[in-house]
């Protein structure tokens, strides 16, 4: 299912179960980028780190007035927070977007690679254009970002005040990674990659006390795939993919980002953290197949 941050309305929920939510102050004084903040998981993501104490930019592609209400919602818990708009695409653009982020803030701790696309698809009928649109997005701009990070962290140096760790990346791929997805190719291969880069970087960078994880959603209540569980057959449908049988909420993710993002996680480096109610399990085969 999507990670993305595609620009539907994020489902009411979202913010009627944030106040349910108990987010701990564990990034004091550390700063976070989040790309494809402005909607769905990005936005919850960029919440969820302000309510942990960091000062939060806000990476938006379109619609900056989501982006706006996402700043002013942060700046509301009483941390500082910028809108910045890019194509994580676009290598000159991400590179000024962390220069604009770190000449702001003075520091960069924490970048969450988020945003991302689908391009839906029969394989055969797939446009080159298709596919080169979403590896773009969802794996060249992983890449794009987690190296603009780590030049930042390399440069500025390990601050034990702040963080354990000289910094941390966590890039948002999907169970896609990991199920495969008929129609979705582009999707799902632009995740697989998400998840080798993920760790092959970790591998390189581990020895400079940086940490590369990844977080791979299941369904989660988004715009981007309000087809899936805005009526009562579609949800209970798509249960029948689900063991927890229930689906996931933009928080559920932005919990988990947030523990990524912590000392709590400071052994924790090159791992998917699998949010996704037990999809992975393989739920045809719980009785046998």
């Amino acid at each position: 299912m999507s990670s993305s941050s595609d620009p539907l309305n994020d489902a009411p929920l979202d913010d009627e179960r944030r106040g349910d939510i108990a987010y701990q102050p564990v990034l004091p004084g550390q700063v976070a980028l989040v790309t494809g903040a402005n909607s769905g998981i990005g936005r919850a993501v960029a919440l969820g780190l302000a309510q942990a104490g960091a000062d939060v930019a806000v990476n938006f592609l379109d619609r900056p007035e989501d982006a706006r209400a996402v700043v002013e919602a942060i700046r509301g818990y009483g941390r500082r927070a910028i809108a910045v708009q890019a194509d994580v695409s676009d290598e000159a653009q991400v590179d000024a977007m962390f220069a604009q982020v770190t000449a702001t803030f003075g520091a960069l701790h924490i970048a969450v690679a988020n945003a991302g696309l689908q391009d839906d698809c029969a394989f055969e009928a797939m446009s080159l254009g298709q596919w080169n649109k979403v590896i773009a997005v969802n794996l060249t701009g992983q890449f794009l970002c987690a190296r603009a990070a780590i030049r930042q962290f390399d440069q500025q140096g390990p601050d034990p005040g702040v963080s354990l760790a000289t910094g941390k990346v966590i890039c948002m791929s999907s169970v896609h990674q990991e199920i495969p997805w008929a129609g979705h190719a582009n999707y799902a291969a632009s995740k697989g990659g998400v998840m080798m880069l993920m760790r092959s970087i970790a591998q390189e960078v581990a020895p400079r006390r940086i940490r590369v994880n990844g977080i791979a959603p299941g369904a989660i209540r988004t715009g981007i795939n309000t087809k899936a569980w805005d009526t009562p057959q579609a949800y209970a449908d798509l249960m029948a993919h689900v063991p927890y049988k229930r689906i996931g909420e933009p928080d559920d993710v932005a919990r988990a980002a947030v523990w990524l993002a912590s000392d709590a996680s400071d052994y924790v480096t090159g791992t998917t953290l699998f949010v996704d109610g037990g999809m992975t399990l393989y739920p045809g085969f719980a009785t046998g197949g």
